[in-house]
Parts: C-alpha cells; structure tokens; sequence
C-alpha cells in the first residue's frame, strides 16, 4: 500500500467504532430474564439467532399448542446475526455456481425451493410487521478483472441451458457502471429477485417479538451447557436450571455443537466490516446506485457491499482469519490491520468518495464447513436435529433449515428431506495442526489465483477434485 493511500485510509477510520453498527440501533430490545430452575417443554430450541428464531417461529405456525421454549447464551441476535451484511438470498447452495457443481440433477428444485423460502420470509415480514428495511433489490456479482466477467458469462449461459436465467441479467461495463459506478467494475450479473437487503439485527429482534406473541418462552443470558438423555425425551443442563424436552432443534452454528460429533465438520471463520457514515446527496449521485442493489466482487478473496436506509454504506469481506484451534473468542471481534486494508480496497473502488470517513468497524465469527452450504442430521434416535453449516449465507437460509429440522424432528419424510443435500453430509475438516496448515495453504492459493487470472494451482485443483473448500 502507497504511503499517501495507507494515510487516507487510516484516517478514514480515526472515529470509527469497534462494534457493529447493526446492533447499536436505538431500536434494540432489553434482555429477557434468564431461566432458572427447572423447566418442561414439548420443543426446546438452543441458539436465538436466525436459526433458532425461525424454528421457534414455524414451529408454533405448525402446532399452536405447541409448548416451545428457545435459550440463547447472550442475547437474541447478538452474534453472526447481528453482524452480518444484511443480503438476504433464495440460495440454498452458496450460490448457482456451486449448487450446479455439487448437486446438478437437484438444481432445479433446490432454486424452486429456495425462491419460495424467500418469499415466505417477505411475506413473514409482511404479517408480523417485522420492521428491518426490507428491499427486495437483487443483488449484482461484479467482474473487476476480465477473467471474471468471462467466468459470469459462462455461469449465465450454464445457467439458461437449465432454465434458471429467467430472473438474472448480464450487465456489460456501461450497464453496470449505469447502476452503480466505479471505475474498477467491467460488468456483472444481476439477480434482480434472489436477494433482498434488510437490517440484520431488527429482523431478529423482530423474530423475537412474534415468537413471543405467539407464546414462545425465551430465556436469555443461558448458556446450554450439556445435552443428555432424560426419560423418554432429553435434557439441557444451564447455569441456573435445567430444561426437560420431547424433542430438542440445536441452531448454534459456530458455536459448538452439543452433538459432539457434528463439531470437525465446521471451522470458524472470522469477517470483517465497515459502515461508512451516511453519504450526502451529491456523494450519493457521484455513484448512482438509485437501484440499491447488493453487490459482491468475483475474485475468491471478495469484498460485499451494499447501501443502507440511511444512505451509509456496508463494505466487508475479503479476508477470512482462521484461527488455529478454531476457537471462537471475542478478541477475534476487532482486527485494526483488516479495517485498514478494507479501507484501502473502498477507496480504490470508489475514488470518487475520498474523505468520507468509517463510523463502525467490526467482525465476527461464520461457521464454514467444506461444501459452503448447510447439511443437516438427527441425534439420540431422532429426538435432537441439528442444522449447521451456512458459511456466511444463512440470513435467508437458516428458515429453510428450520422447517428441514422440524420435518426431522417430526419423523416426517417430505420433499425437503428427500433432498440428497439434506441427506448427505460434507467431507469433514482434518484434526490440527494439519487443518490449520492446509487452510492456511488455500488462502494462500485463493489470492495467488487472484493475481494471477484466476488460474488454479494444484493444490486447489485437488481440492476441487475432492469436493473440499474453504470460504467465508
């Protein structure tokens, strides 16, 4: 980085907060007591994030009388929840490319099915006035390099040989600078209906609400410390008390299973964000962006951004810090020299905004596992599911995994769980120190392939080979 560039983008950031924007929001709810003593139910949920809200929420949709009760260790959306990009996408696959790489001959219904679990949500905002800016824009992938756009090209054109292009629109160098102008982008592909923007942390406060409208008992600041069998059902053990179950849904993600075995199928992985402050009008026309889509990057090592309702813009991504050990810890929330290389990277985007200065800066943990989209099981002879595995896409996804657990739970064979994504599982990550190296060795090989055309060595060759990955 250029002295004068690295100075520019330090400055950026001299008042720039460590804490995510999303959950500094005014709108925030105050903490629900925590459970203490003991407690019965027919469906204990663990995890208040998307994946635990939405299984709470569709679980009472399905059976009103149902006795649902949710334990979150913190507070309801404070973790991957509260932190995240706000793009909100149909995909059930990390996206068409590596659906149509790993489950082809499905493609079709797992699209079908992934643009109704979108639509349920915007109609689930619709009917519990979930208010979360809510924008159904689409969300464009941009070529920087002209191998990428060949590449998206490509994609488009695999994509209309089986009939999935009907929503996507290819965008030359004009028309994509006609929508959001940088002197970096040469095209993109447009979903104009696959991905809708919100405010992530209101969507779940908002869960929060109608689960407790519809008599959801949520007990926060109560860690699930263990999971055991217990009569005819099973038990979770918490600070305070104890929780005595039929059946029991786990959506903890990148926090540690309680199904122990589940846990060397994921690693976490921490990301990284800026919120610049709200741009002023002319700031505004200097970029366009009248159409307030997401956009995404196409090089492995990629950057998301998108506009918020208050005119600021969310840029992340990019780096994905594995730590050795894959430990979750809170000192990983904040890492000054990523801020400063995204800096760097948003001013190269968009010279046109110098001197526009960062209010927030954050991070936080993803839970990515070797294929990038969820898999699902069952534990204890049916009585616990478990669905884990988003890697950075489970803002919409997570609802989809709700009702695969309930259907598991419920013993139930429907079309979700017939799927072969539902059924099988994703090759398992290897015990340190040899994870650890073998990530490390990927990224390496990510950015060379970056800045070299996109070209791929061996080593990812390999690993293509063998279905393995590694992404945020």
């Amino acid at each position: 980085m250029a002295p004068v560039a690295m100075r520019l983008a330090a400055q950026s950031l001299s008042d720039a907060q460590p804490v995510p924007f999303w959950l500094e929001d005014p709108g925030k709810p105050g903490a629900l007591p925590a459970l203490t003593g003991n407690e019965k139910c027919d469906l204990l949920v663990v995890g208040g994030g998307y994946s635990g809200l939405w299984t709470a929420l569709l679980a009472k949709e399905r059976d009103p009388s149902r006795d649902v009760v949710l334990v979150e260790g913190r507070e309801v959306g404070w973790a991957a929840s509260g932190r995240n990009g706000g793009f909100c996408a149909a995909s059930l696959t990390h996206g068409l490319g590596n659906g149509l790489a790993r489950w082809p001959g499905e493609l079709a219904t797992l699209e079908r099915m992934g643009e109704r679990n979108l639509d349920a949500i915007e109609e689930a905002v619709a009917r519990y006035s979930l208010d979360c800016d809510f924008e159904r824009t689409g969300e464009i992938d941009v070529a920087t390099e002209a191998y990428q756009l060949e590449e998206l090209h490509e994609l488009y054109e695999e994509a209309d040989r089986h009939g999935l292009a009907g929503g996507l629109e290819f965008l030359d160098r004009d028309a994509l600078r006609a929508e959001v102008d940088s002197p970096t982008f040469q095209g993109g592909l447009w979903d104009r209906r696959g991905v809708a923007m919100l405010h992530p942390a209101k969507l779940a406060w908002g869960l929060k609400r109608a689960c407790l409208d519809l008599g959801v008992r949520i007990f926060e600041n109560t860690p699930a410390l263990d999971l055991v069998a217990a009569g005819g059902g099973m038990a979770v053990r918490t600070p305070y008390g104890r929780v005595a179950a039929r059946r029991v849904a786990l959506g903890t993600n990148v926090f540690p299973s309680l199904v122990k075995r589940v846990r060397h199928y994921t690693v976490p992985v921490y990301d990284y964000a800026l919120m610049t402050e709200p741009l002023s009008p002319e700031q505004l026309a200097s970029i366009g962006w009248k159409n307030r889509q997401g956009l995404g990057d196409s090089a492995n090592q990629f950057h998301y951004f998108r506009i918020t309702a208050d005119h600021r813009i969310l840029w992340g991504g990019y780096d994905a810090i594995y730590r050795f050990g894959g430990k979750v810890a809170s000192e990983m929330d904040n890492r000054p020299e990523t801020y400063l290389k995204l800096a760097q990277h948003f001013f190269t985007c968009f010279p046109q905004l110098e001197g526009l200065r960062f209010s927030h800066a954050w991070g936080g943990a993803i839970d990515t596992c070797s294929r990038f989209s969820a898999f699902f099981g069952t534990a204890h002879q049916g009585k616990v599911a478990y669905a884990v595995g988003y890697t950075g896409l489970g803002v919409g996804a997570t609802r989809f995994g709700a009702d695969v657990m309930l259907d598991l739970l419920a013993g139930e064979r429907t079309e979700r769980t017939e799927l072969e994504m539902v059924r099988s599982k994703p090759l398992p990550f290897p015990p340190e120190p040899i994870a650890w190296a073998g990530i490390g060795l990927t990224k390496w090989s990510l950015a060379r392939a970056d800045e070299n055309g996109g070209r791929r060595n061996l080593w990812l060759k390999t690993m293509d080979k063998l279905g393995l990955g590694f992404d945020s």
